[in-house]
């Protein structure tokens, strides 16, 4: 269903969400720099595909939303579970990998809605299934509660894995896991050429590198830089890292060693717009960011937005 404020808000978007219609997906100058998304909704991930579409999830009952990045429209594409959708990713074939918080994972077609695998990642409690990346051979989540990664195992074609096959992957080596109730691994992505995973320790204000072959981290050397206190999503476009921190209101954009064992701080982007925002994709040129709105007691009328800035 299109959520309720959707002709409302699009007759506030007037010139811009028409110059868009007009000029196509590309025309990021003229697309909505503030994107709607229904009351009540409790953001926290946000993943985009090939095409000129957003897909966030609800952290209130799990529903998932597709915003078209050209005029600032959408649709809930498939009701929730009851239980929050939390970091998202979109593959190729049109499937979200979706991290449910203590209730593991979900993987649904983001063109018919359906739920195709639910997999229960955690043997240990408490847990906090918070984030994801996708590899060519697996999705990995994050898990804020406990010293560990969850694997997805993908098959010849990508083919979902067996429950019994997820994988459980220790993290070791520079590793210290925070037990006064601090944010571990939250945000998560693949080095620039691709070999090892980079994982944001919150609380720690650290970044990893990860082997995900056995789990050994390394700590990486990001120089004078700020720590990266109250780090969530993680993005990689070329060597280039943008690190949210949510409650900064900032993402903060690192140059890469291709290897991911260093970064060097290049600049700061904030917004005005910005309301603790969590997470971040790109489309074409522009970042775009979810606000969850963290300190704000959220009801069912509580507005929330995406909000575009150049990358």
């Amino acid at each position: 269903m299109a959520h309720p404020l959707s002709r409302r808000r699009l007759l506030t978007l007037g010139t811009a969400t028409l110059g868009a219609l007009a000029l196509g997906p590309h025309a990021h100058a003229a697309a909505p720099a503030a994107i709607p998304l229904p009351d009540g909704w409790q953001p926290e991930g946000i993943t985009i595909g090939a095409g000129p579409y957003a897909y966030l999830g609800s952290l209130a009952d799990g529903s998932l939303y597709r915003a078209d990045l050209r005029t600032g429209t959408g649709k809930v594409i498939s009701a929730g579970p009851g239980t929050p959708a939390v970091g998202l990713k979109i593959d190729p074939r049109g499937r979200l990998f979706v991290a449910a918080r203590g209730s593991g994972a979900r993987v649904v077609d983001a063109r018919s809605g359906e739920t195709l695998a639910s997999y229960a990642l955690a043997t240990a409690t408490p847990s906090f299934a918070n984030d994801v990346v996708l590899t060519p051979r697996a999705a990995w989540f994050t898990e804020s509660y406990q010293p560990v990664l969850y694997g997805l195992p993908l098959g010849r074609g990508g083919e979902l894995p067996a429950a019994e096959d997820v994988v459980r992957l220790p993290l070791t080596g520079d590793w210290t896991q925070s037990t006064d109730g601090a944010i571990n691994a939250n945000g998560i992505a693949r080095t620039p050429d691709g070999s090892a995973l980079l994982v944001v320790q919150a609380g720690a204000g650290l970044l990893h590198r990860v082997d995900p072959a056995t789990g050994i981290t390394e700590a990486v050397d990001l120089g004078d830089a700020a720590p990266l206190t109250n780090g969530d999503g993680l993005l990689v476009r070329g060597r280039t890292l943008y690190a949210v921190q949510n409650r900064q209101n900032a993402v903060d954009v690192f140059r890469l060693a291709a290897d991911g064992r260093t970064g060097v701080f290049q600049r700061r982007i904030t917004d005005p717009a910005f309301d603790v925002p969590t997470t971040v994709a790109e489309y074409g040129g522009r970042l775009y960011l979810p606000n969850a709105r963290f300190t704000t007691t959220p009801t069912s009328e509580t507005t929330y937005s995406v909000t575009a800035v150049e990358a």
